[in-house]
């Protein structure tokens, strides 16, 4: 079993740690408001720190899940950052989806401090991360990559490391885009279907076994159906995602027609109050234009 730390304990990462020390691991977590590192203390077994070094203190493994870029350096950089308290030889997890360009800096500055570190970002969502089955997408070196797998194993199905610094920040924008694209392909078929009076219960069962079958689909065509939102990933996090893929393309020269198209799309959801609605809630715009 493994020494480690958790930073952040939002929506994932609070039953993602839950899953570390249900595995036996020796958990220390760390919040920004540590009322909330408190109360994982009393769902789980492990103790919980006042400043992200004093959590990564003597720990193998540093496991973090924060909102973007800005979050992580407030919690890896300066005389209170994780980076602070860890010591030669240990792994700096990264579950944050985040851009590559500061996977590269902190893989940079790890190294001169003798610190391996790794992006990691996930998908699956909330109900991922209770029931541990997220999908991890890592980016670093093979040796530190083989130490933290088996450990991550704990609240993913699959860890899969997918090359240097970075890979794993761009394959999650990868994953990101497709989402945005069927997502938006899912809501106008449904609102077609709606519109031309289609049994939608029967309809989906029938495409739903056949080539256009899609997590989305049959996990949210109920919500796009109803116009039931409150739930979910957030809006407010997929315009963050996207807009990190929209300016790796710019630097990288790759055009994504779709991807800035359903981001503006997304802009107007969040213009009609529905920043926290889940993603699904493109359809609400062809419901109700």
């Amino acid at each position: 079993m493994a020494k480690v730390a958790f930073l952040g304990l939002g929506v994932m990462g609070f039953p993602m740690a839950g899953h570390l020390a249900a595995k036996g691991h020796e958990v220390t977590v760390y919040n920004r408001t540590f009322a909330k590192a408190e109360a994982w203390t009393k769902k789980h077994k492990g103790s919980a720190a006042k400043t992200p070094k004093e959590a990564a203190a003597g720990k193998e493994i540093v496991f973090c899940c924060v909102g973007n870029d800005e979050h992580l350096r407030a919690v890896v950089l300066g005389p209170d950052g994780a980076f602070a308290g860890m010591g030669r030889g240990s792994i700096f997890f990264d579950n944050t989806t985040a851009s590559a360009d500061i996977a590269r800096e902190f893989h940079a500055e790890g190294k001169k401090k003798g610190i391996d570190f790794i992006d990691a970002p996930v998908s699956g969502g909330q109900a991922g991360a209770e029931n541990g089955q997220l999908t991890v997408m890592c980016g670093g070196e093979q040796g530190p990559f083989d130490k933290a797998k088996p450990v991550a194993d704990a609240y993913a199905k699959a860890v899969t490391l997918i090359g240097g610094p970075g890979a794993g920040q761009l394959t999650k924008m990868m994953n990101q885009m497709c989402i945005a694209g069927i997502v938006q392909g899912l809501a106008e078929a449904i609102n077609l279907g709606q519109k031309a009076g289609v049994d939608m219960d029967k309809a989906i069962g029938a495409i739903s076994k056949g080539a256009a079958q899609s997590w989305q689909m049959d996990n949210r065509w109920k919500a796009m159906v109803e116009g039931k939102f409150e739930f979910g990933f957030a809006v407010d996090w997929m315009r963050k995602d996207l807009g990190i893929s929209l300016a790796e393309g710019k630097r990288d020269k790759a055009q994504m027609p779709l991807v800035a198209l359903v981001d503006q799309f997304y802009a107007r959801v969040q213009e009609r109050g529905g920043n926290r609605w889940d993603t699904c809630s493109l359809i609400q715009l062809l419901q109700k234009p």
